[in-house]
């Protein structure tokens, strides 16, 4: 049990620090080295380690039985004036860390798909399935449109003039919606999960 929840740890830590990384590098390729500077484009975890989101949480949730991992690193940082592409720079950034988690799901998915005629063990399908769902879990919840989580940047970029008002009311009251999401609707995202998992593995 403690070295499954070593692992559980360290394959979140990895994939929310590539999540972060992400939209750093994004951010780069279009211009700003915000993120450059900062010294945030690595991939080492104490540069993004966030006390609350990659220790504190983990180990709560751990604690839950039969609960899947789940945190957060310390953002990455733009400067969103800084970029080259005005009108879909920031939408750019937004989407690739969500984009990565999905890749990284992707990759281990088809090991586990291949494992077979690669002699993977079954030790290493196992982890691999771990990364495949926490990839998943992290993608699917950054996605949802609520601030200060990447969909909400998709979608305000997307219709910036049509969704000013919606902007401005979730400004006030974000952290009441996301608490809100977080205990009373992201149970129902369960089937979801489930069914891209069986998409990228075959399972």
């Amino acid at each position: 049990m403690e070295i499954s929840f070593i692992f559980q740890i360290l394959i979140l830590i990895f994939s929310v620090v590539v999540h972060e990384v992400s939209h750093g590098y994004a951010a780069l390729m279009q211009g700003d080295v915000t993120a450059k500077y900062a010294g945030r484009l690595t991939l080492n975890p104490i540069k993004h380690l966030d006390p609350v989101g990659s220790v504190i949480l983990p180990f709560l949730l751990s604690l839950i039985p039969g609960g899947l991992m789940f945190g957060w690193a310390k953002p990455v940082p733009y400067n969103p004036y800084n970029l080259r592409n005005k009108r879909w720079g920031e939408v750019i950034v937004a989407v690739a860390g969500p984009a990565s988690n999905l890749v990284i799901a992707a990759v281990f998915g088809l090991l586990i798909r291949y494992s077979q005629y690669l002699n993977l063990g079954k030790s290493f399908v196992e982890l691999s399935v771990i990364v495949v769902l926490t990839n998943i879990v992290l993608a699917i919840f950054n996605l949802m449109p609520i601030p200060p989580l990447d969909g909400s940047k998709i979608l305000f970029g997307l219709f910036p003039k049509q969704t000013l008002k919606l902007q401005q009311f979730f400004s006030k009251y974000s952290l009441i919606f996301l608490l809100i999401f977080i205990f009373f609707v992201w149970e129902y995202m369960t089937p979801i999960i489930i069914f891209v998992a069986r998409l990228f593995t075959g399972l």
